[in-house]
């Protein structure tokens, strides 16, 4: 479990491959689940992470989550139009 704000806790999930994230994502300015825009107190930070592609230099990037997880979790599961 993560519990880094006040009233918030989020259970600790499986980061997507960070190939599949936007680049908004990859930076932490929108959720690496939703997809939904970020703003300072809105928000988890998961933590600096690395990774080593095949090809090219190694690169940090910053995953981000909604601190509502409920809405999060249903933002998820809603089919794009």
């Amino acid at each position: 479990m993560i519990n880094d704000k006040p009233g918030t806790t989020m259970t600790v999930r499986d980061l997507p491959p960070v190939s599949q994230l936007t680049e908004q994502q990859q930076r932490g300015w929108h959720c690496v689940r939703c997809r939904a825009p970020l703003s300072p107190g809105s928000d988890i930070d998961l933590g600096e992470k690395r990774v080593t592609p095949a090809e090219g230099a190694a690169y940090s990037w910053f995953p981000r989550a909604c601190a509502d997880t409920t809405a999060c979790r249903a933002r998820e599961t809603e089919t794009p139009s």
